[in-house]
């Protein structure tokens, strides 16, 4: 239930369901279906990018990823990483992710296993990032609500959303 920044879900190219479906058996990153189906190249660069993301248990912006890729992949540039993370965004295959630093982050919108709901919290002060996903019964219930609420009144069918709470995380909030 992890939102894209409002950015569509699925393939824009016009490919059809029989072909996406004969992409999802090739490759071995479970992600190659997914981006060949959507009739993209899947470049030795894009791979990289695509595998350090998947690897990775934080929120990466383009230029964590250049680092970690580029001792093993010199020829992919910082501009490479950029173009590859719009497309994968537009593609709804990552999340562009704000967390107020200055500094989009970037991380899957699923995995291998399938998608991976959470929300965030950020600490303001030393900017940690907390994936929080121990949601109570009434949390649950409110989000809920609150999407069928919004669905209704502006008649607008709601997919996914994100949600992010700002604050001070314990070591910040005890030093003020």
């Amino acid at each position: 239930m992890q939102g894209n920044g409002g950015r569509g879900h699925g393939c824009q190219r016009g490919k059809s369901a029989g072909d996406t479906q004969r992409a999802d058996c090739r490759g071995q990153g479970w992600w190659h279906g997914k981006f060949r189906g959507c009739g993209y190249r899947l470049t030795t660069g894009r791979e990289a990018i695509l595998d350090s993301l998947s690897k990775s248990e934080g929120h990466l912006s383009a230029e964590d990823i250049y680092m970690k890729i580029h001792p093993k992949y010199p020829n992919v540039g910082l501009t490479t990483i950029y173009r590859t993370l719009d497309v994968l965004s537009n593609l709804g295959m990552i999340y562009k992710l704000d967390f107020g630093d200055g500094r989009a982050r970037y991380e899957l919108a699923e995995g291998p296993k399938g998608a991976h709901h959470h929300h965030h919290l950020v600490c303001t002060d030393c900017n940690k990032v907390v994936d929080y996903t121990d949601f109570i019964d009434e949390e649950v219930e409110l989000l809920r609500e609150t999407e069928k609420g919004l669905g209704v009144k502006y008649n607008f069918k709601i997919t996914n959303h994100v949600i992010q709470f700002y604050g001070l995380c314990e070591q910040c909030s005890g030093k003020k």
